[in-house]
């Protein structure tokens, strides 16, 4: 299923010559979740389960994508940099720029045993992974240049 899909309260719908509503660069948390999760190779990765807000900075910090298993048994979960993630409006779903191979070897979990998502150690590790933002000792070695 997909954001139009999930679009209860019409915020996605357009009608011809109409600009109205928030479009892609504004959207429903609600309406992402589920959304099919892609890679460039049109290999399926999975879909999201869960959007993570950084409520110090009130920002998006991760999706959190499952991957594996069937019928929900076996499956394991991913925190992916939001970042790490592009939308494609054409095919509505999400991008991530990963083989679904390396995939398999990304740091996980499962649903009963959530990480620390506030610890920096973690953070850097998902960071460096997804080859997304800077690690805290980049962000140190550039204050101090």
């Amino acid at each position: 299923m997909n954001f139009e899909e999930r679009d209860t309260y019409g915020m996605y719908k357009r009608h011809a010559g109409e600009s109205e509503g928030p479009g892609p660069r504004l959207m429903g948390a609600n309406t992402l979740m589920g959304n099919d999760v892609y890679n460039e190779k049109e290999e399926d990765l999975g879909d999201i389960k869960e959007i993570m807000l950084d409520m110090t900075n009130g920002q998006v910090a991760y999706a959190v994508l499952s991957f594996g298993g069937f019928l929900g048994m076996g499956e394991r979960l991913f925190a992916v940099p939001w970042d790490a993630l592009k939308l494609d409006t054409e095919n509505k779903r999400f991008i991530l720029n990963v083989d679904k191979a390396r995939l398999e070897n990304a740091p996980g979990f499962d649903k009963d045993h959530w990480p620390d998502m506030a610890d920096q150690t973690w953070k850097d590790e998902i960071q460096s992974f997804y080859e997304t933002g800077r690690s805290a000792e980049q962000q140190g070695q550039q204050t101090h240049h």
